[in-house]
């Protein structure tokens, strides 16, 4: 498991997200924020306690956590440029 070392929320429902291998950059949640479990999320104040969980995982409470890995693969595949 990519466990994070170091997490910043952003405005926006933005998170930046610093792994042990150099990996860094910024996950958008602004298009889930306010929808299913994500919906405590849009308290700004709420939004801001993010941390890194007992297990590694991306957190704010027990209930509601985003899977490191696939934080990860998220950064790797939007800082991959695209051929033309």
């Amino acid at each position: 498991m990519k466990r994070p070392i170091r997490i910043e929320a952003l405005s926006g429902f933005r998170l930046r997200v610093a792994y042990p291998d150099g990996v860094e950059g910024v996950i958008d949640l602004s298009a889930d924020v306010g929808r299913g479990v994500f919906t405590p999320l849009a308290d700004d104040a709420f939004f801001r306690t993010v941390h890194i969980g007992q297990f590694g995982q991306i957190a704010w409470s027990e209930d509601i956590e985003i899977c490191p890995d696939a934080a990860y693969q998220e950064i790797v595949h939007a800082t991959v440029p695209a051929h033309a």
